[in-house]
Parts: C-alpha cells; structure tokens; sequence
C-alpha cells in the first residue's frame, strides 16, 4: 500500500499588473468612450450648439437694439453673459443623451457582460463611467461657455449689454455652467444604468429637465412656489445664475440640490447594477 502525501493548495496570486484597480478600469473607460464615432459628434454638436446659439442670440440682440426694433421677449434685459448662456439648454440634451447612451449602448449590445466579466465587482464599471463622462461633459461646456462669453462680449463691447470677464462673478458663473452640464452627464449615465434602455434613459433626462418644469404651472401657485426650485433644472439653473431672485435658490443652495439628484440617480444604478443580471 502506497501513501500518497496530499499538501495544501496554495493560494493564487493575481500577479501586480493584472489586478483591477480604479485607475486600470478608468482608463478602460476613457479608450472605450473615445472608441467610438458618435462620442466625437456628439460632443462636436454640443460645442457648436453652446457656440451658435449664444453668437446668433447675441447678434440678433445687437441688430435689433441698432435698428430700434422692439426686443423679443427672451432678449429683453440681456447681457453678453445671458446671451452667451443661451445655448445651454440645447448642449444639455446632448451631452445628456451621450451620458445615457455611454451605458445603455453596452446593454444593447451586450458589451456589458464582457466588461462586468473583467471588472466582477461590477461598482467601479458604474464609478469609472461616470467619473470619466463627467470630466469630458464639464470639459467642453467650460471651453464652449467661455468661448461663446469672449465672442459675445466682444460683439457687445461698448454698449449697455457688455461685460467682461472681470466683471463680478462672470468667472465662477462660467465654471457653474461647465459643472451643471458635468453634473447632467453624469446623471444621463446613471439613467442610462438604471434603466437599460437608451428610450427610456433619454425619455426620463429630458421629461425630468426639460418637460417637468413645464407641467409645474398645472399645480396650485403655493405647491409650484416650494417645488419648483428643486427640480434638477431650476436648481442647476441657480449654479451659473449672476442674480438670484426671490423664490430661486442660491448657487451654493442649487449645486446641493443638483448634487443630491445625481447622488439619487447613482445610488439607483448602483442598486440595480449589484442586484440584477446583466
């Protein structure tokens, strides 16, 4: 009869350069988001939206002011700042559509199984992803809001309307856009998560700041004064707004609001992300 001396398993180890960790799965982010052609026309959209609009608002603001044409309602009081924000709204819906395609386009192709194979605790995908799309959607509603305030204050220089970067809080409210616009990416991404389907994300960015401020004038006047300015809208609003008047929120105020927002969204795709199969 032969012994045979059974020892003990030892344990694997993942040699260093192989392990996951939150920079490797960020950068595998950052090579997939740049990947792919839409990424770079979409954001190009929404660089030429915040551009055009605020140049054509401005220049129409100025052709009218010198003919003595009555003002058209939106352009009635405005400044080199409120027109270089005019754009805004436009680039919102597409760096928010991108957010939510960013996720919802793995599910649909079913990419996402491949990448929670290489990431299997599966939070760090959801992290890495909206980390790295917020920094490019803040990005380039900072480039293109400051961009569009130079052309607009220089067109406007001289007159009533002009201001200048030095002007008080010109600077901050410019960084304010950029941060709002950050802030919507991020959420298009948790939406894009939470919902897997990229309708459904796109539907529920533009319905919540888009189409639900809208509805507000369907409620009583006492509960639209105490819920309007929560809205993710309203109060993103708040961050780049130069003057805050009674009933909206403050800058500090609105970017909390906005912050908590996205904290919901996220905390919604990171339940539904650990719980549910890909």
């Amino acid at each position: 009869m032969t012994i045979t001396e059974t020892r003990p398993a030892q344990p694997r180890t993942v040699p260093a350069g192989l392990k996951v960790t939150g920079r490797r799965v960020a950068r595998a982010e950052w090579a997939k988001l740049w990947s792919l052609r839409s990424t770079w026309i979409t954001l190009g959209i929404a660089l030429l939206l915040l551009l055009a609009i605020g140049t054509i608002a401005t220049l129409q603001f100025k052709s009218s002011t010198a003919s003595g044409k009555p003002l058209d309602d939106d352009l009635a009081g405005a400044t080199a700042h409120s027109l270089a924000i005019f754009g805004v709204p436009f680039a919102l819906i597409a760096l928010g559509v991108l957010g939510v395609l960013t996720t919802s386009g793995e599910y649909t192709t079913g990419m996402i199984r491949s990448t929670l194979a290489a990431v299997p605790r599966r939070l760090p995908v959801l992290w890495a992803k909206a980390a790295v799309y917020g920094a490019v959607a803040f990005a380039v509603g900072v480039t293109g809001v400051f961009i569009t305030f130079a052309i607009s204050s220089g067109i406007l220089s001289g007159t009533d309307a002009g201001m200048s970067f030095s002007d008080d809080g010109v600077v901050a409210s410019l960084f304010g856009v950029g941060l709002y616009l950050g802030l919507v990416g991020v959420i298009g991404v948790a939406l894009g998560a939470l919902l897997r389907s990229s309708a459904g994300g796109i539907s529920a960015l533009v319905g919540a700041f888009l189409l639900v401020p809208g509805l507000m004038s369907l409620l009583p006047r006492a509960w639209r004064t105490e819920v309007t300015p929560y809205l993710p809208g309203n109060a993103g609003e708040s961050i780049f707004a130069l003057h805050h008047p009674a009933g909206t929120l403050s800058a500090g105020a609105g970017l909390l609001v906005l912050l908590g927002w996205t904290a919901l969204a996220l905390g919604g795709a990171a339940y539904r992300l650990k719980r549910a199969d890909a």
